[in-house]
This record gives structure tokens, sequence and C-alpha cells, in this order.
């Protein structure tokens, strides 16, 4: 590689730092089997759900920091009595309402919220099951990704009302995250910890294996099932603007931390030396975990 071939790429990477979280998602999505892993494990899940039910009852789902939902063939089709997504970000929605438009599946709902509302806001979720669940149970809730917006010491009180006070008697919650940690210099993992470590003294601490632990401890899930498994998901694209871009978004810049002008070139200069240059994939290490409440035999995940 030339020197005016690197500088067009530095000059790229400069340029999409700033990119929209939702665009950023979508790449991920696009040319990663990060959506792939989930969908085979929340397979799991709902065969799940579906053999403690009648075969008659129309299921109910609640996605949780859903985005623009690209699990939505598989929850569409699964929950016939109502899938319910909810997000912050209304151009996320808008997306979702376009489709819904599009295909006729008036069985979808949007909902525009912040989930920690559940826990900051007395009478929030009274306010969600009448004006939006009408008033019933949801038979799975699904965080796909959707924890890094909430800080640990939050998750267990957030699973709790959720177990408590939306999921059904018999029902399911499933939450993917990646690991908090890893030596394997080419995973997600290990470059958040890296660059946010070097320049801003902070690591990843979210942990999916800790919640397990705390889960077990409490006595509202005293009689739930709840299992996790660990998979790997690979991401490259043949566009260094659209790699940067999810670079950026595993960094969680600018939102969480802004790097500066020389970090963001470190940075940059270190993806295409360890990932563009060796045309590498991107690794990362996710954990699945999901409590079964009211199935009476092993669940599988």
């Amino acid at each position: 590689m030339n020197t005016h071939q690197r500088n067009s790429l530095i000059d790229a990477g400069l340029r999409v730092a700033d990119s929209g979280m939702v665009d950023e998602d979508d790449i991920w999505s696009h040319y990663s089997n990060d959506k792939v892993d989930i969908g085979e494990r929340l397979a799991k899940v709902i065969r799940t759900i579906l053999i403690s039910e009648p075969l008659t009852k129309k299921l109910r789902a609640l996605s949780i920091g859903s985005s623009s939902e690209p699990q939505f063939r598989i929850l569409e089709t699964a929950f016939r009595g109502g899938l319910y997504l909810m997000d912050i970000d209304q151009s996320a929605l808008d997306r979702v309402e376009e489709r819904i438009r599009r295909q006729y599946t008036d069985h979808v709902t949007t909902v525009r919220g912040n989930y920690l509302d559940i826990l900051n806001h007395k009478g929030f979720i009274k306010k969600l099951l009448s004006d939006k669940l009408n008033n019933r149970r949801i038979d799975l809730i699904t965080l796909h990704h959707s924890l890094y917006y909430c800080t640990e010491e939050l998750w267990l009180p957030l699973f709790e009302a959720l177990h408590k006070n939306i999921l059904s008697s018999r029902g399911a919650l499933h939450a993917v995250l990646m690991a908090d940690k890893s030596t394997d210099i080419t995973t997600t993992t290990w470059l958040y910890n890296h660059f946010a470590g070097k320049f801003f003294g902070v690591r990843n601490n979210q942990s999916l294996p800790v919640l397990k632990m705390e889960l077990e401890q409490s006595s509202v899930f005293r009689d739930s099932q709840i299992l996790m498994t660990t998979s790997s998901v690979k991401f490259f694209v043949d566009d260094f603007e659209k790699m940067m871009k999810v670079i950026w978004m595993i960094l969680l810049y600018p939102n969480v931390h802004s790097y500066t002008e020389s970090q963001k070139l470190e940075i940059i200069c270190y993806v295409i030396d360890n990932f563009w240059v060796k045309r590498l994939p991107l690794i990362q290490k996710q954990h699945h975990l999901a409590v079964y409440r009211g199935v009476d035999f092993p669940g599988i995940l």
C-alpha cells in the first residue's frame, strides 16, 4: 500500500466517525453473521415456548431496544398475537413502520421509549401495559445487544421488573451481549478494552455470566430455568468506510467516548494494519442468556 492509498483510507475513517447508530448497526447486521447467530438461539427459545403452550394460543413478544429489528421475520411469524418493538430511536422505528404498512403486518406495533423508564419512572410499566400491550402479558421478551445502554447494577432490578410485571406465567427472557473479556486481539472485546482502556481508563464490565449468577441468587427467579451459551461471530466488509462505521460503533464514539483527532488516527491506522491489509475478519465472542418461567421441562438455548 502506497502513501496515497493509506491517506485515502485514513480520510475515509475520519469522514464516517460521526455516522448514525442505525446505519452502523445495519452494516454490522448485513456483513456479519450476528443476526444469524441470534436467530439460531432465538429459534430454540421460541421452540421451548411453543412446546409449553397450546397450539391454538397466539403468542406475544416484546423486543426491547429493537432498533430496525433484523429478527423481524422470525418474530413476526411466530408471535401473531402481537409483536411490540420498543426503541428510543425514532428513525429506527420509522423503518419498521414503513415495513409494517408495506407488508400489512398489522399485529406488529412500534413503541417509542427508553426501557430504563421501567426502573426510573413510577407507573411506566402500568402505562405500557394499558396503552401498548392491551393489558396482556408477554410470552417472550428479548434484549438483543440492548443492555449496553444500561449499567450492570441495574440489570438485576430490570430483569426482576420484567419478570414480575410483564412476562407471562409461561414465557422466556432472551438476552445477547458481547463477552466482557478476551485476550484475542481480533475480537471486538479486545478492541474496545484496549482503546477505551488506553485513552479513558475504562474496560467493558458488562457481563452476562455475572448477571446469570445474580439471577440464580434472586428469589424472584427461584422457579425459573436460567441457561447460557457462548458463540462466535465474524464481520468483514470490502468497503473501508463501512468497516470503520462498525469500528466506531464498537468503540462507542461519539455518544460515550469522545476520542481526540490523534486518538482517532491511531485507531484507524490500527484497523488498517491489523484487519484491512491482512483481510482479517473482526470476531465477536458473545453470550446468550435465556430465562424460562413456568416451563416444566428442560429448556434449550
